[in-house]
Formats: structure tokens, C-alpha cells, sequence
């Protein structure tokens, strides 16, 4: 018998001030049994940095939820739809491979993809010349630090408040707090 994922509820209050964006999000992740909690809230952080795209993309009227992720390769970790059923967001989080990800590009008006582990670098060289030709790709590195300080906050249920300025996201839970400053690679 397989395991089934393991579902968290997160009540997230995004301030992008950036972006002019102020919402509340009552989000359902569903963790694959062999996704870790870093990875699950590198996910939650994803959404929320790219949230505002809900309303400057879509003039809200559209879709920003999670996707089933490690659970089926053909679908993104986070996605934004409008409401005619076109992806305008693909988010993936982690070191996949180049040709989902250019299948992606093909899919997505916009595809930007988060990467988290201490082999981030390594990967990256490996991957730069690949994902060059996308013009449609954003490719982000979150320092592997800020990723693990968010491992405390992964509760079944979840409370956060994550505030973004000057490109920092800080995200809280009332009793933690975690800056993270991404640095764009492509």
C-alpha cells in the first residue's frame, strides 16, 4: 500500500509592498511522502512571492494555487491560471531536469523556478547553458540557510504573515521570523 500525503492547512497574509499587493490566502498543501518540510515551505514561499502576478497578470481573476508537484511530473509546484484555463504562472521548486522545464516554457506564458539545497550551485553550472534559450524562464536561488530556518514553521496548521520589500520576503509565524533575500540567476 502506497503512503499518502500528509496535508497542511496555511492561512498566509501576503504584504508585497513592492508590488502594491495586500491579500489573505487559505491554502491546502498536500506533502508527497518524500518531499521534505524545507521543501514544502520553499514551495509556500514561492506563492507567496509570486502571488502579486494574481493581480498584475490577471486583474484577479484568475487561479494561484499549488499543483500536485512530486506527485505528477507534468504539473507545477504552484501554477496560476486564468479563468479561461491558460497557465500564465509555472513554478517548480528544487533542480529539476532541463527538458520539464522546457516542456514548461512551452506551457506557461511565464515559467520561474526556485532553487534551495547547498548543490544549488553545482547544479546551476551544469544547467546554466541548457536553460539559456527560454525567454520566458526566471531562475532564483534562496540562500540554503533562510530555506532550513523555515523548517520549524511547517505545522500541520499554519498561521504566516509574509511581508515583501525591496526584494526581501520575511515570513512569520508569531513566533519565528525568516529573511530571505533571493538572488536571481537567469
Amino acid at each position: 500500500m502506497a503512503i499518502k500525503s500528509t496535508i497542511f492547512k496555511a492561512s498566509l497574509q501576503i504584504a508585497d509592498i513592492d508590488h502594491s499587493y495586500y491579500a489573505d490566502h487559505a491554502l491546502t498543501l498536500a506533502r508527497h511522502p518524500s518531499e521534505t518540510d524545507e521543501r514544502m515551505m520553499v514551495r509556500l514561499c514561492a506563492l507567496a512571492l509570486q502571488a502579486h502576478q494574481l493581480q498584475s497578470v490577471c486583474g484577479g481573476d484568475g487561479v494561484l494555487a499549488f499543483g500536485a508537484g512530486l506527485s505528477d511530473p507534468d504539473e507545477p509546484d504552484v501554477w496560476l491560471r486564468d479563468f479561461t484555463g491558460q497557465t500564465r504562472l509555472w513554478i517548480e521548486v528544487g533542480q529539476p531536469e532541463d527538458k520539464p522545464l522546457l516542456k514548461a516554457c512551452g506551457k506557461a506564458d511565464a515559467v520561474v523556478l526556485y532553487c534551495f539545497s547547498q548543490s544549488a550551485e553545482v547544479w546551476w553550472r551544469g544547467m546554466e547553458s541548457k536553460l539559456a534559450r527560454p525567454k520566458n524562464l526566471r531562475v532564483w536561488r534562496i540562500p540554503t540557510a533562510a530555506a532550513q530556518a523555515l523548517i520549524p514553521m511547517a505545522q500541520r496548521s499554519m498561521a504566516l504573515q509574509a511581508t515583501i520589500q525591496e526584494g526581501m520576503l520575511t515570513l512569520g509565524d508569531g513566533t519565528h521570523n525568516v529573511d530571505i533575500e533571493p538572488l536571481i540567476w537567469k
